[in-house]
């Protein structure tokens, strides 16, 4: 069984930062891509970052320059380090690790329960 544990969110004065962090657990054999998705009500859930198992990054046009994705591979963790935030900003931010259960397995999807970022003054 695998779980991920999200922290780090809040709430926040616009151009304040936040850390969100996300460690999987559990039995598996590898991690793949690591990211972070987010929801604003009445909003379809949009990617904000990701990152590769080489390192890898990509980012929403939307938050380059102001994030930044990172992964401790011997903790199982991705950070999302947010800067500058603003009040669009505001949503539920769900990890998101893309895994091998076991070697001979198709990787599979698995999300966290969400975290709240609130950007308001």
């Amino acid at each position: 069984q695998v779980q991920l544990v999200e922290s780090g969110g809040g709430l926040v004065q616009p151009g304040g930062s936040l850390r969100l962090s996300c460690a999987a657990s559990g039995s598996f054999f590898s991690i793949n891509a690591m990211g972070w998705y987010r929801q604003a009500p009445g909003k379809q859930r949009e990617l904000v970052a990701a990152i590769t198992s080489g390192g890898s990054t990509d980012y929403a046009e939307s938050v380059k320059g102001r994030f930044t994705i990172s992964r401790d591979n011997a903790k199982n963790t991705v950070y999302l380090q947010m800067n500058s935030l603003k009040p669009e900003d505001t949503a539920v931010y769900y990890c998101n690790v893309d895994l091998l259960p076991h070697y001979y397995s198709d990787y599979v999807d698995y999300w966290g329960q969400g975290t709240q970022v609130t950007v308001s003054s």
